[in-house]
C-alpha cells in the first residue's frame, strides 16, 4: 500500500497502524514529485493521499492513481472542503483517525474480490 503523507509522525502512525492490520507499507512519499514517481513506478493495490504536501496538493498523484486503475482514499484534515472537484466522490478519512476507520476505509476502497 502506498502512503503519501508529508507529516512525519502522521505518516509513521499511518505505517503502523497499517502494520497492524497487516499489509505492507511502499513509503511514505512526502513530497509531490517522490509520490508522482512511486505512483507511476511502482507496484501496490492501494494507496492513502494527504492532500496536502508541503504546500502542493496530491490531485495529480489521484489523476495518476486512477489513469492506472489503482484504487485510492484521501486522508486529510480538511474533509470535503479540501478536495477538488473531481475528486469530490472519492472516499476521504478525516484526520485524525482510529485504527478501526483506516480498516474502514481500505475496506471500502478496495474492489471486492469473490472467494
Amino acid at each position: 500500500m502506498l502512503v503519501v503523507e508529508d507529516e512525519v509522525l502522521v505518516a509513521m502512525l499511518i505505517e503502523d497502524m497499517l502494520a497492524d492490520l497487516g499489509f505492507e507499507v511502499l513509503g511514505p512519499a512526502m513530497r509531490l514529485d517522490t509520490a508522482l514517481k512511486m505512483a507511476r513506478e511502482e507496484t501496490f493495490d492501494l494507496a492513502v493521499l494527504d492532500v496536502n504536501l508541503a504546500n502542493e496538493q496530491s490531485f495529480p498523484v489521484a489523476h495518476l492513481l486512477q489513469e492506472r486503475g489503482i484504487p485510492f482514499f484521501f486522508a486529510t484534515g480538511y474533509g470535503l472542503r479540501g478536495l477538488d472537484e473531481r475528486f469530490k466522490e472519492v472516499m476521504t478519512l478525516q484526520k485524525p483517525f482510529e485504527p478501526h476507520q483506516l480498516a474502514d476505509a481500505i475496506s471500502s476502497a478496495l474492489p471486492r474480490r469473490d472467494k
